[in-house]
Formats: structure tokens, sequence, C-alpha cells
């Protein structure tokens, strides 16, 4: 049994600014997200035509009103967008980076590349390595 009633939840809720960009057949809205402190929230909507908005949102909340209509509520005014299709992206790469802290780097590797870039800064190390190139 399927359920045609929308949906209660929002699809997407942010916190804050929201820019909102108009391109060919689509709209984008992006902005911090608003069930996390450090995860940017980016939406993409494939319609046939896009309706206007401002440049910049605060606080918006899209929800699904059917499979192809969407509803965009920030302060008091709303925006429904007939889109064919709905891309939503979550930028969670702060905490990933914090959950899995960076290996170090060895300090061979570290000395070997100091040493190529502080060559490469000089000419007469251009053209050593340069040479060192053509040999191998």
């Amino acid at each position: 049994m399927t359920d045609s009633a929308p949906s209660t939840s929002p699809l997407a809720a942010f916190r804050g600014p929201v820019a909102c960009r108009r391109a060919g057949n689509g709209l984008t809205l992006a902005g911090a997200a608003a069930d996390s402190t450090d995860d940017i929230l980016i939406l993409s909507f494939i319609a046939a035509a896009a309706p206007e908005m401002p440049g910049s949102l605060a606080a918006a909340t899209v929800r699904a009103l059917d499979e192809h209509h969407y509803r965009i509520a920030a302060g008091s005014r709303d925006w429904t967008v007939a889109a064919m299709s709905v891309h939503v992206h979550r930028d969670i790469g702060g905490t990933f980076y914090r959950a899995i802290p960076p290996r170090a780097v060895p300090f061979g590797k570290r000395l070997f590349w100091r040493t190529v870039l502080a060559l490469a800064g000089t000419r007469a190390g251009k053209r050593l390595l340069l040479a060192a190139r053509r040999r191998a």
C-alpha cells in the first residue's frame, strides 16, 4: 500500500543564510544544514521553469508536496517548484576528516620534496633537475 499524503518531515532544512542560484533549467539552494553544525546541504532542482527567487534566503525549509512539486518556505514567504527531479547533496568533509585524522608524512618524503622544491626555485637547480629527468 502506498501513502499518497505529502510527508510531514521536510526534505531539507537549512540553518542561516541559503544561497539561491538559477542556471538554465535548474535551481540550486546551498547553505548550512539545520540538523548538523558543520555539514553543507546542496539541493539541485531540475525544472522546466524555476520560479523567480531572491539571491538569498534565511533558514529555508523544503518539503515534497507530491512526486514532482516541492515547496520552499523561508520566513513568511514560500515558493512552489515543479521539478522533474531533485538531487540532495550533503558535504560531510569536515566531519569525515575529524573522525579520520590524516596520516603523518614520513620524514624522508618531506625531506625529498623540500629539496626538489628548493632546487626548482633556482636556475642551477632547474638545470640539475632537467638533466636528471633526461637520464631517467
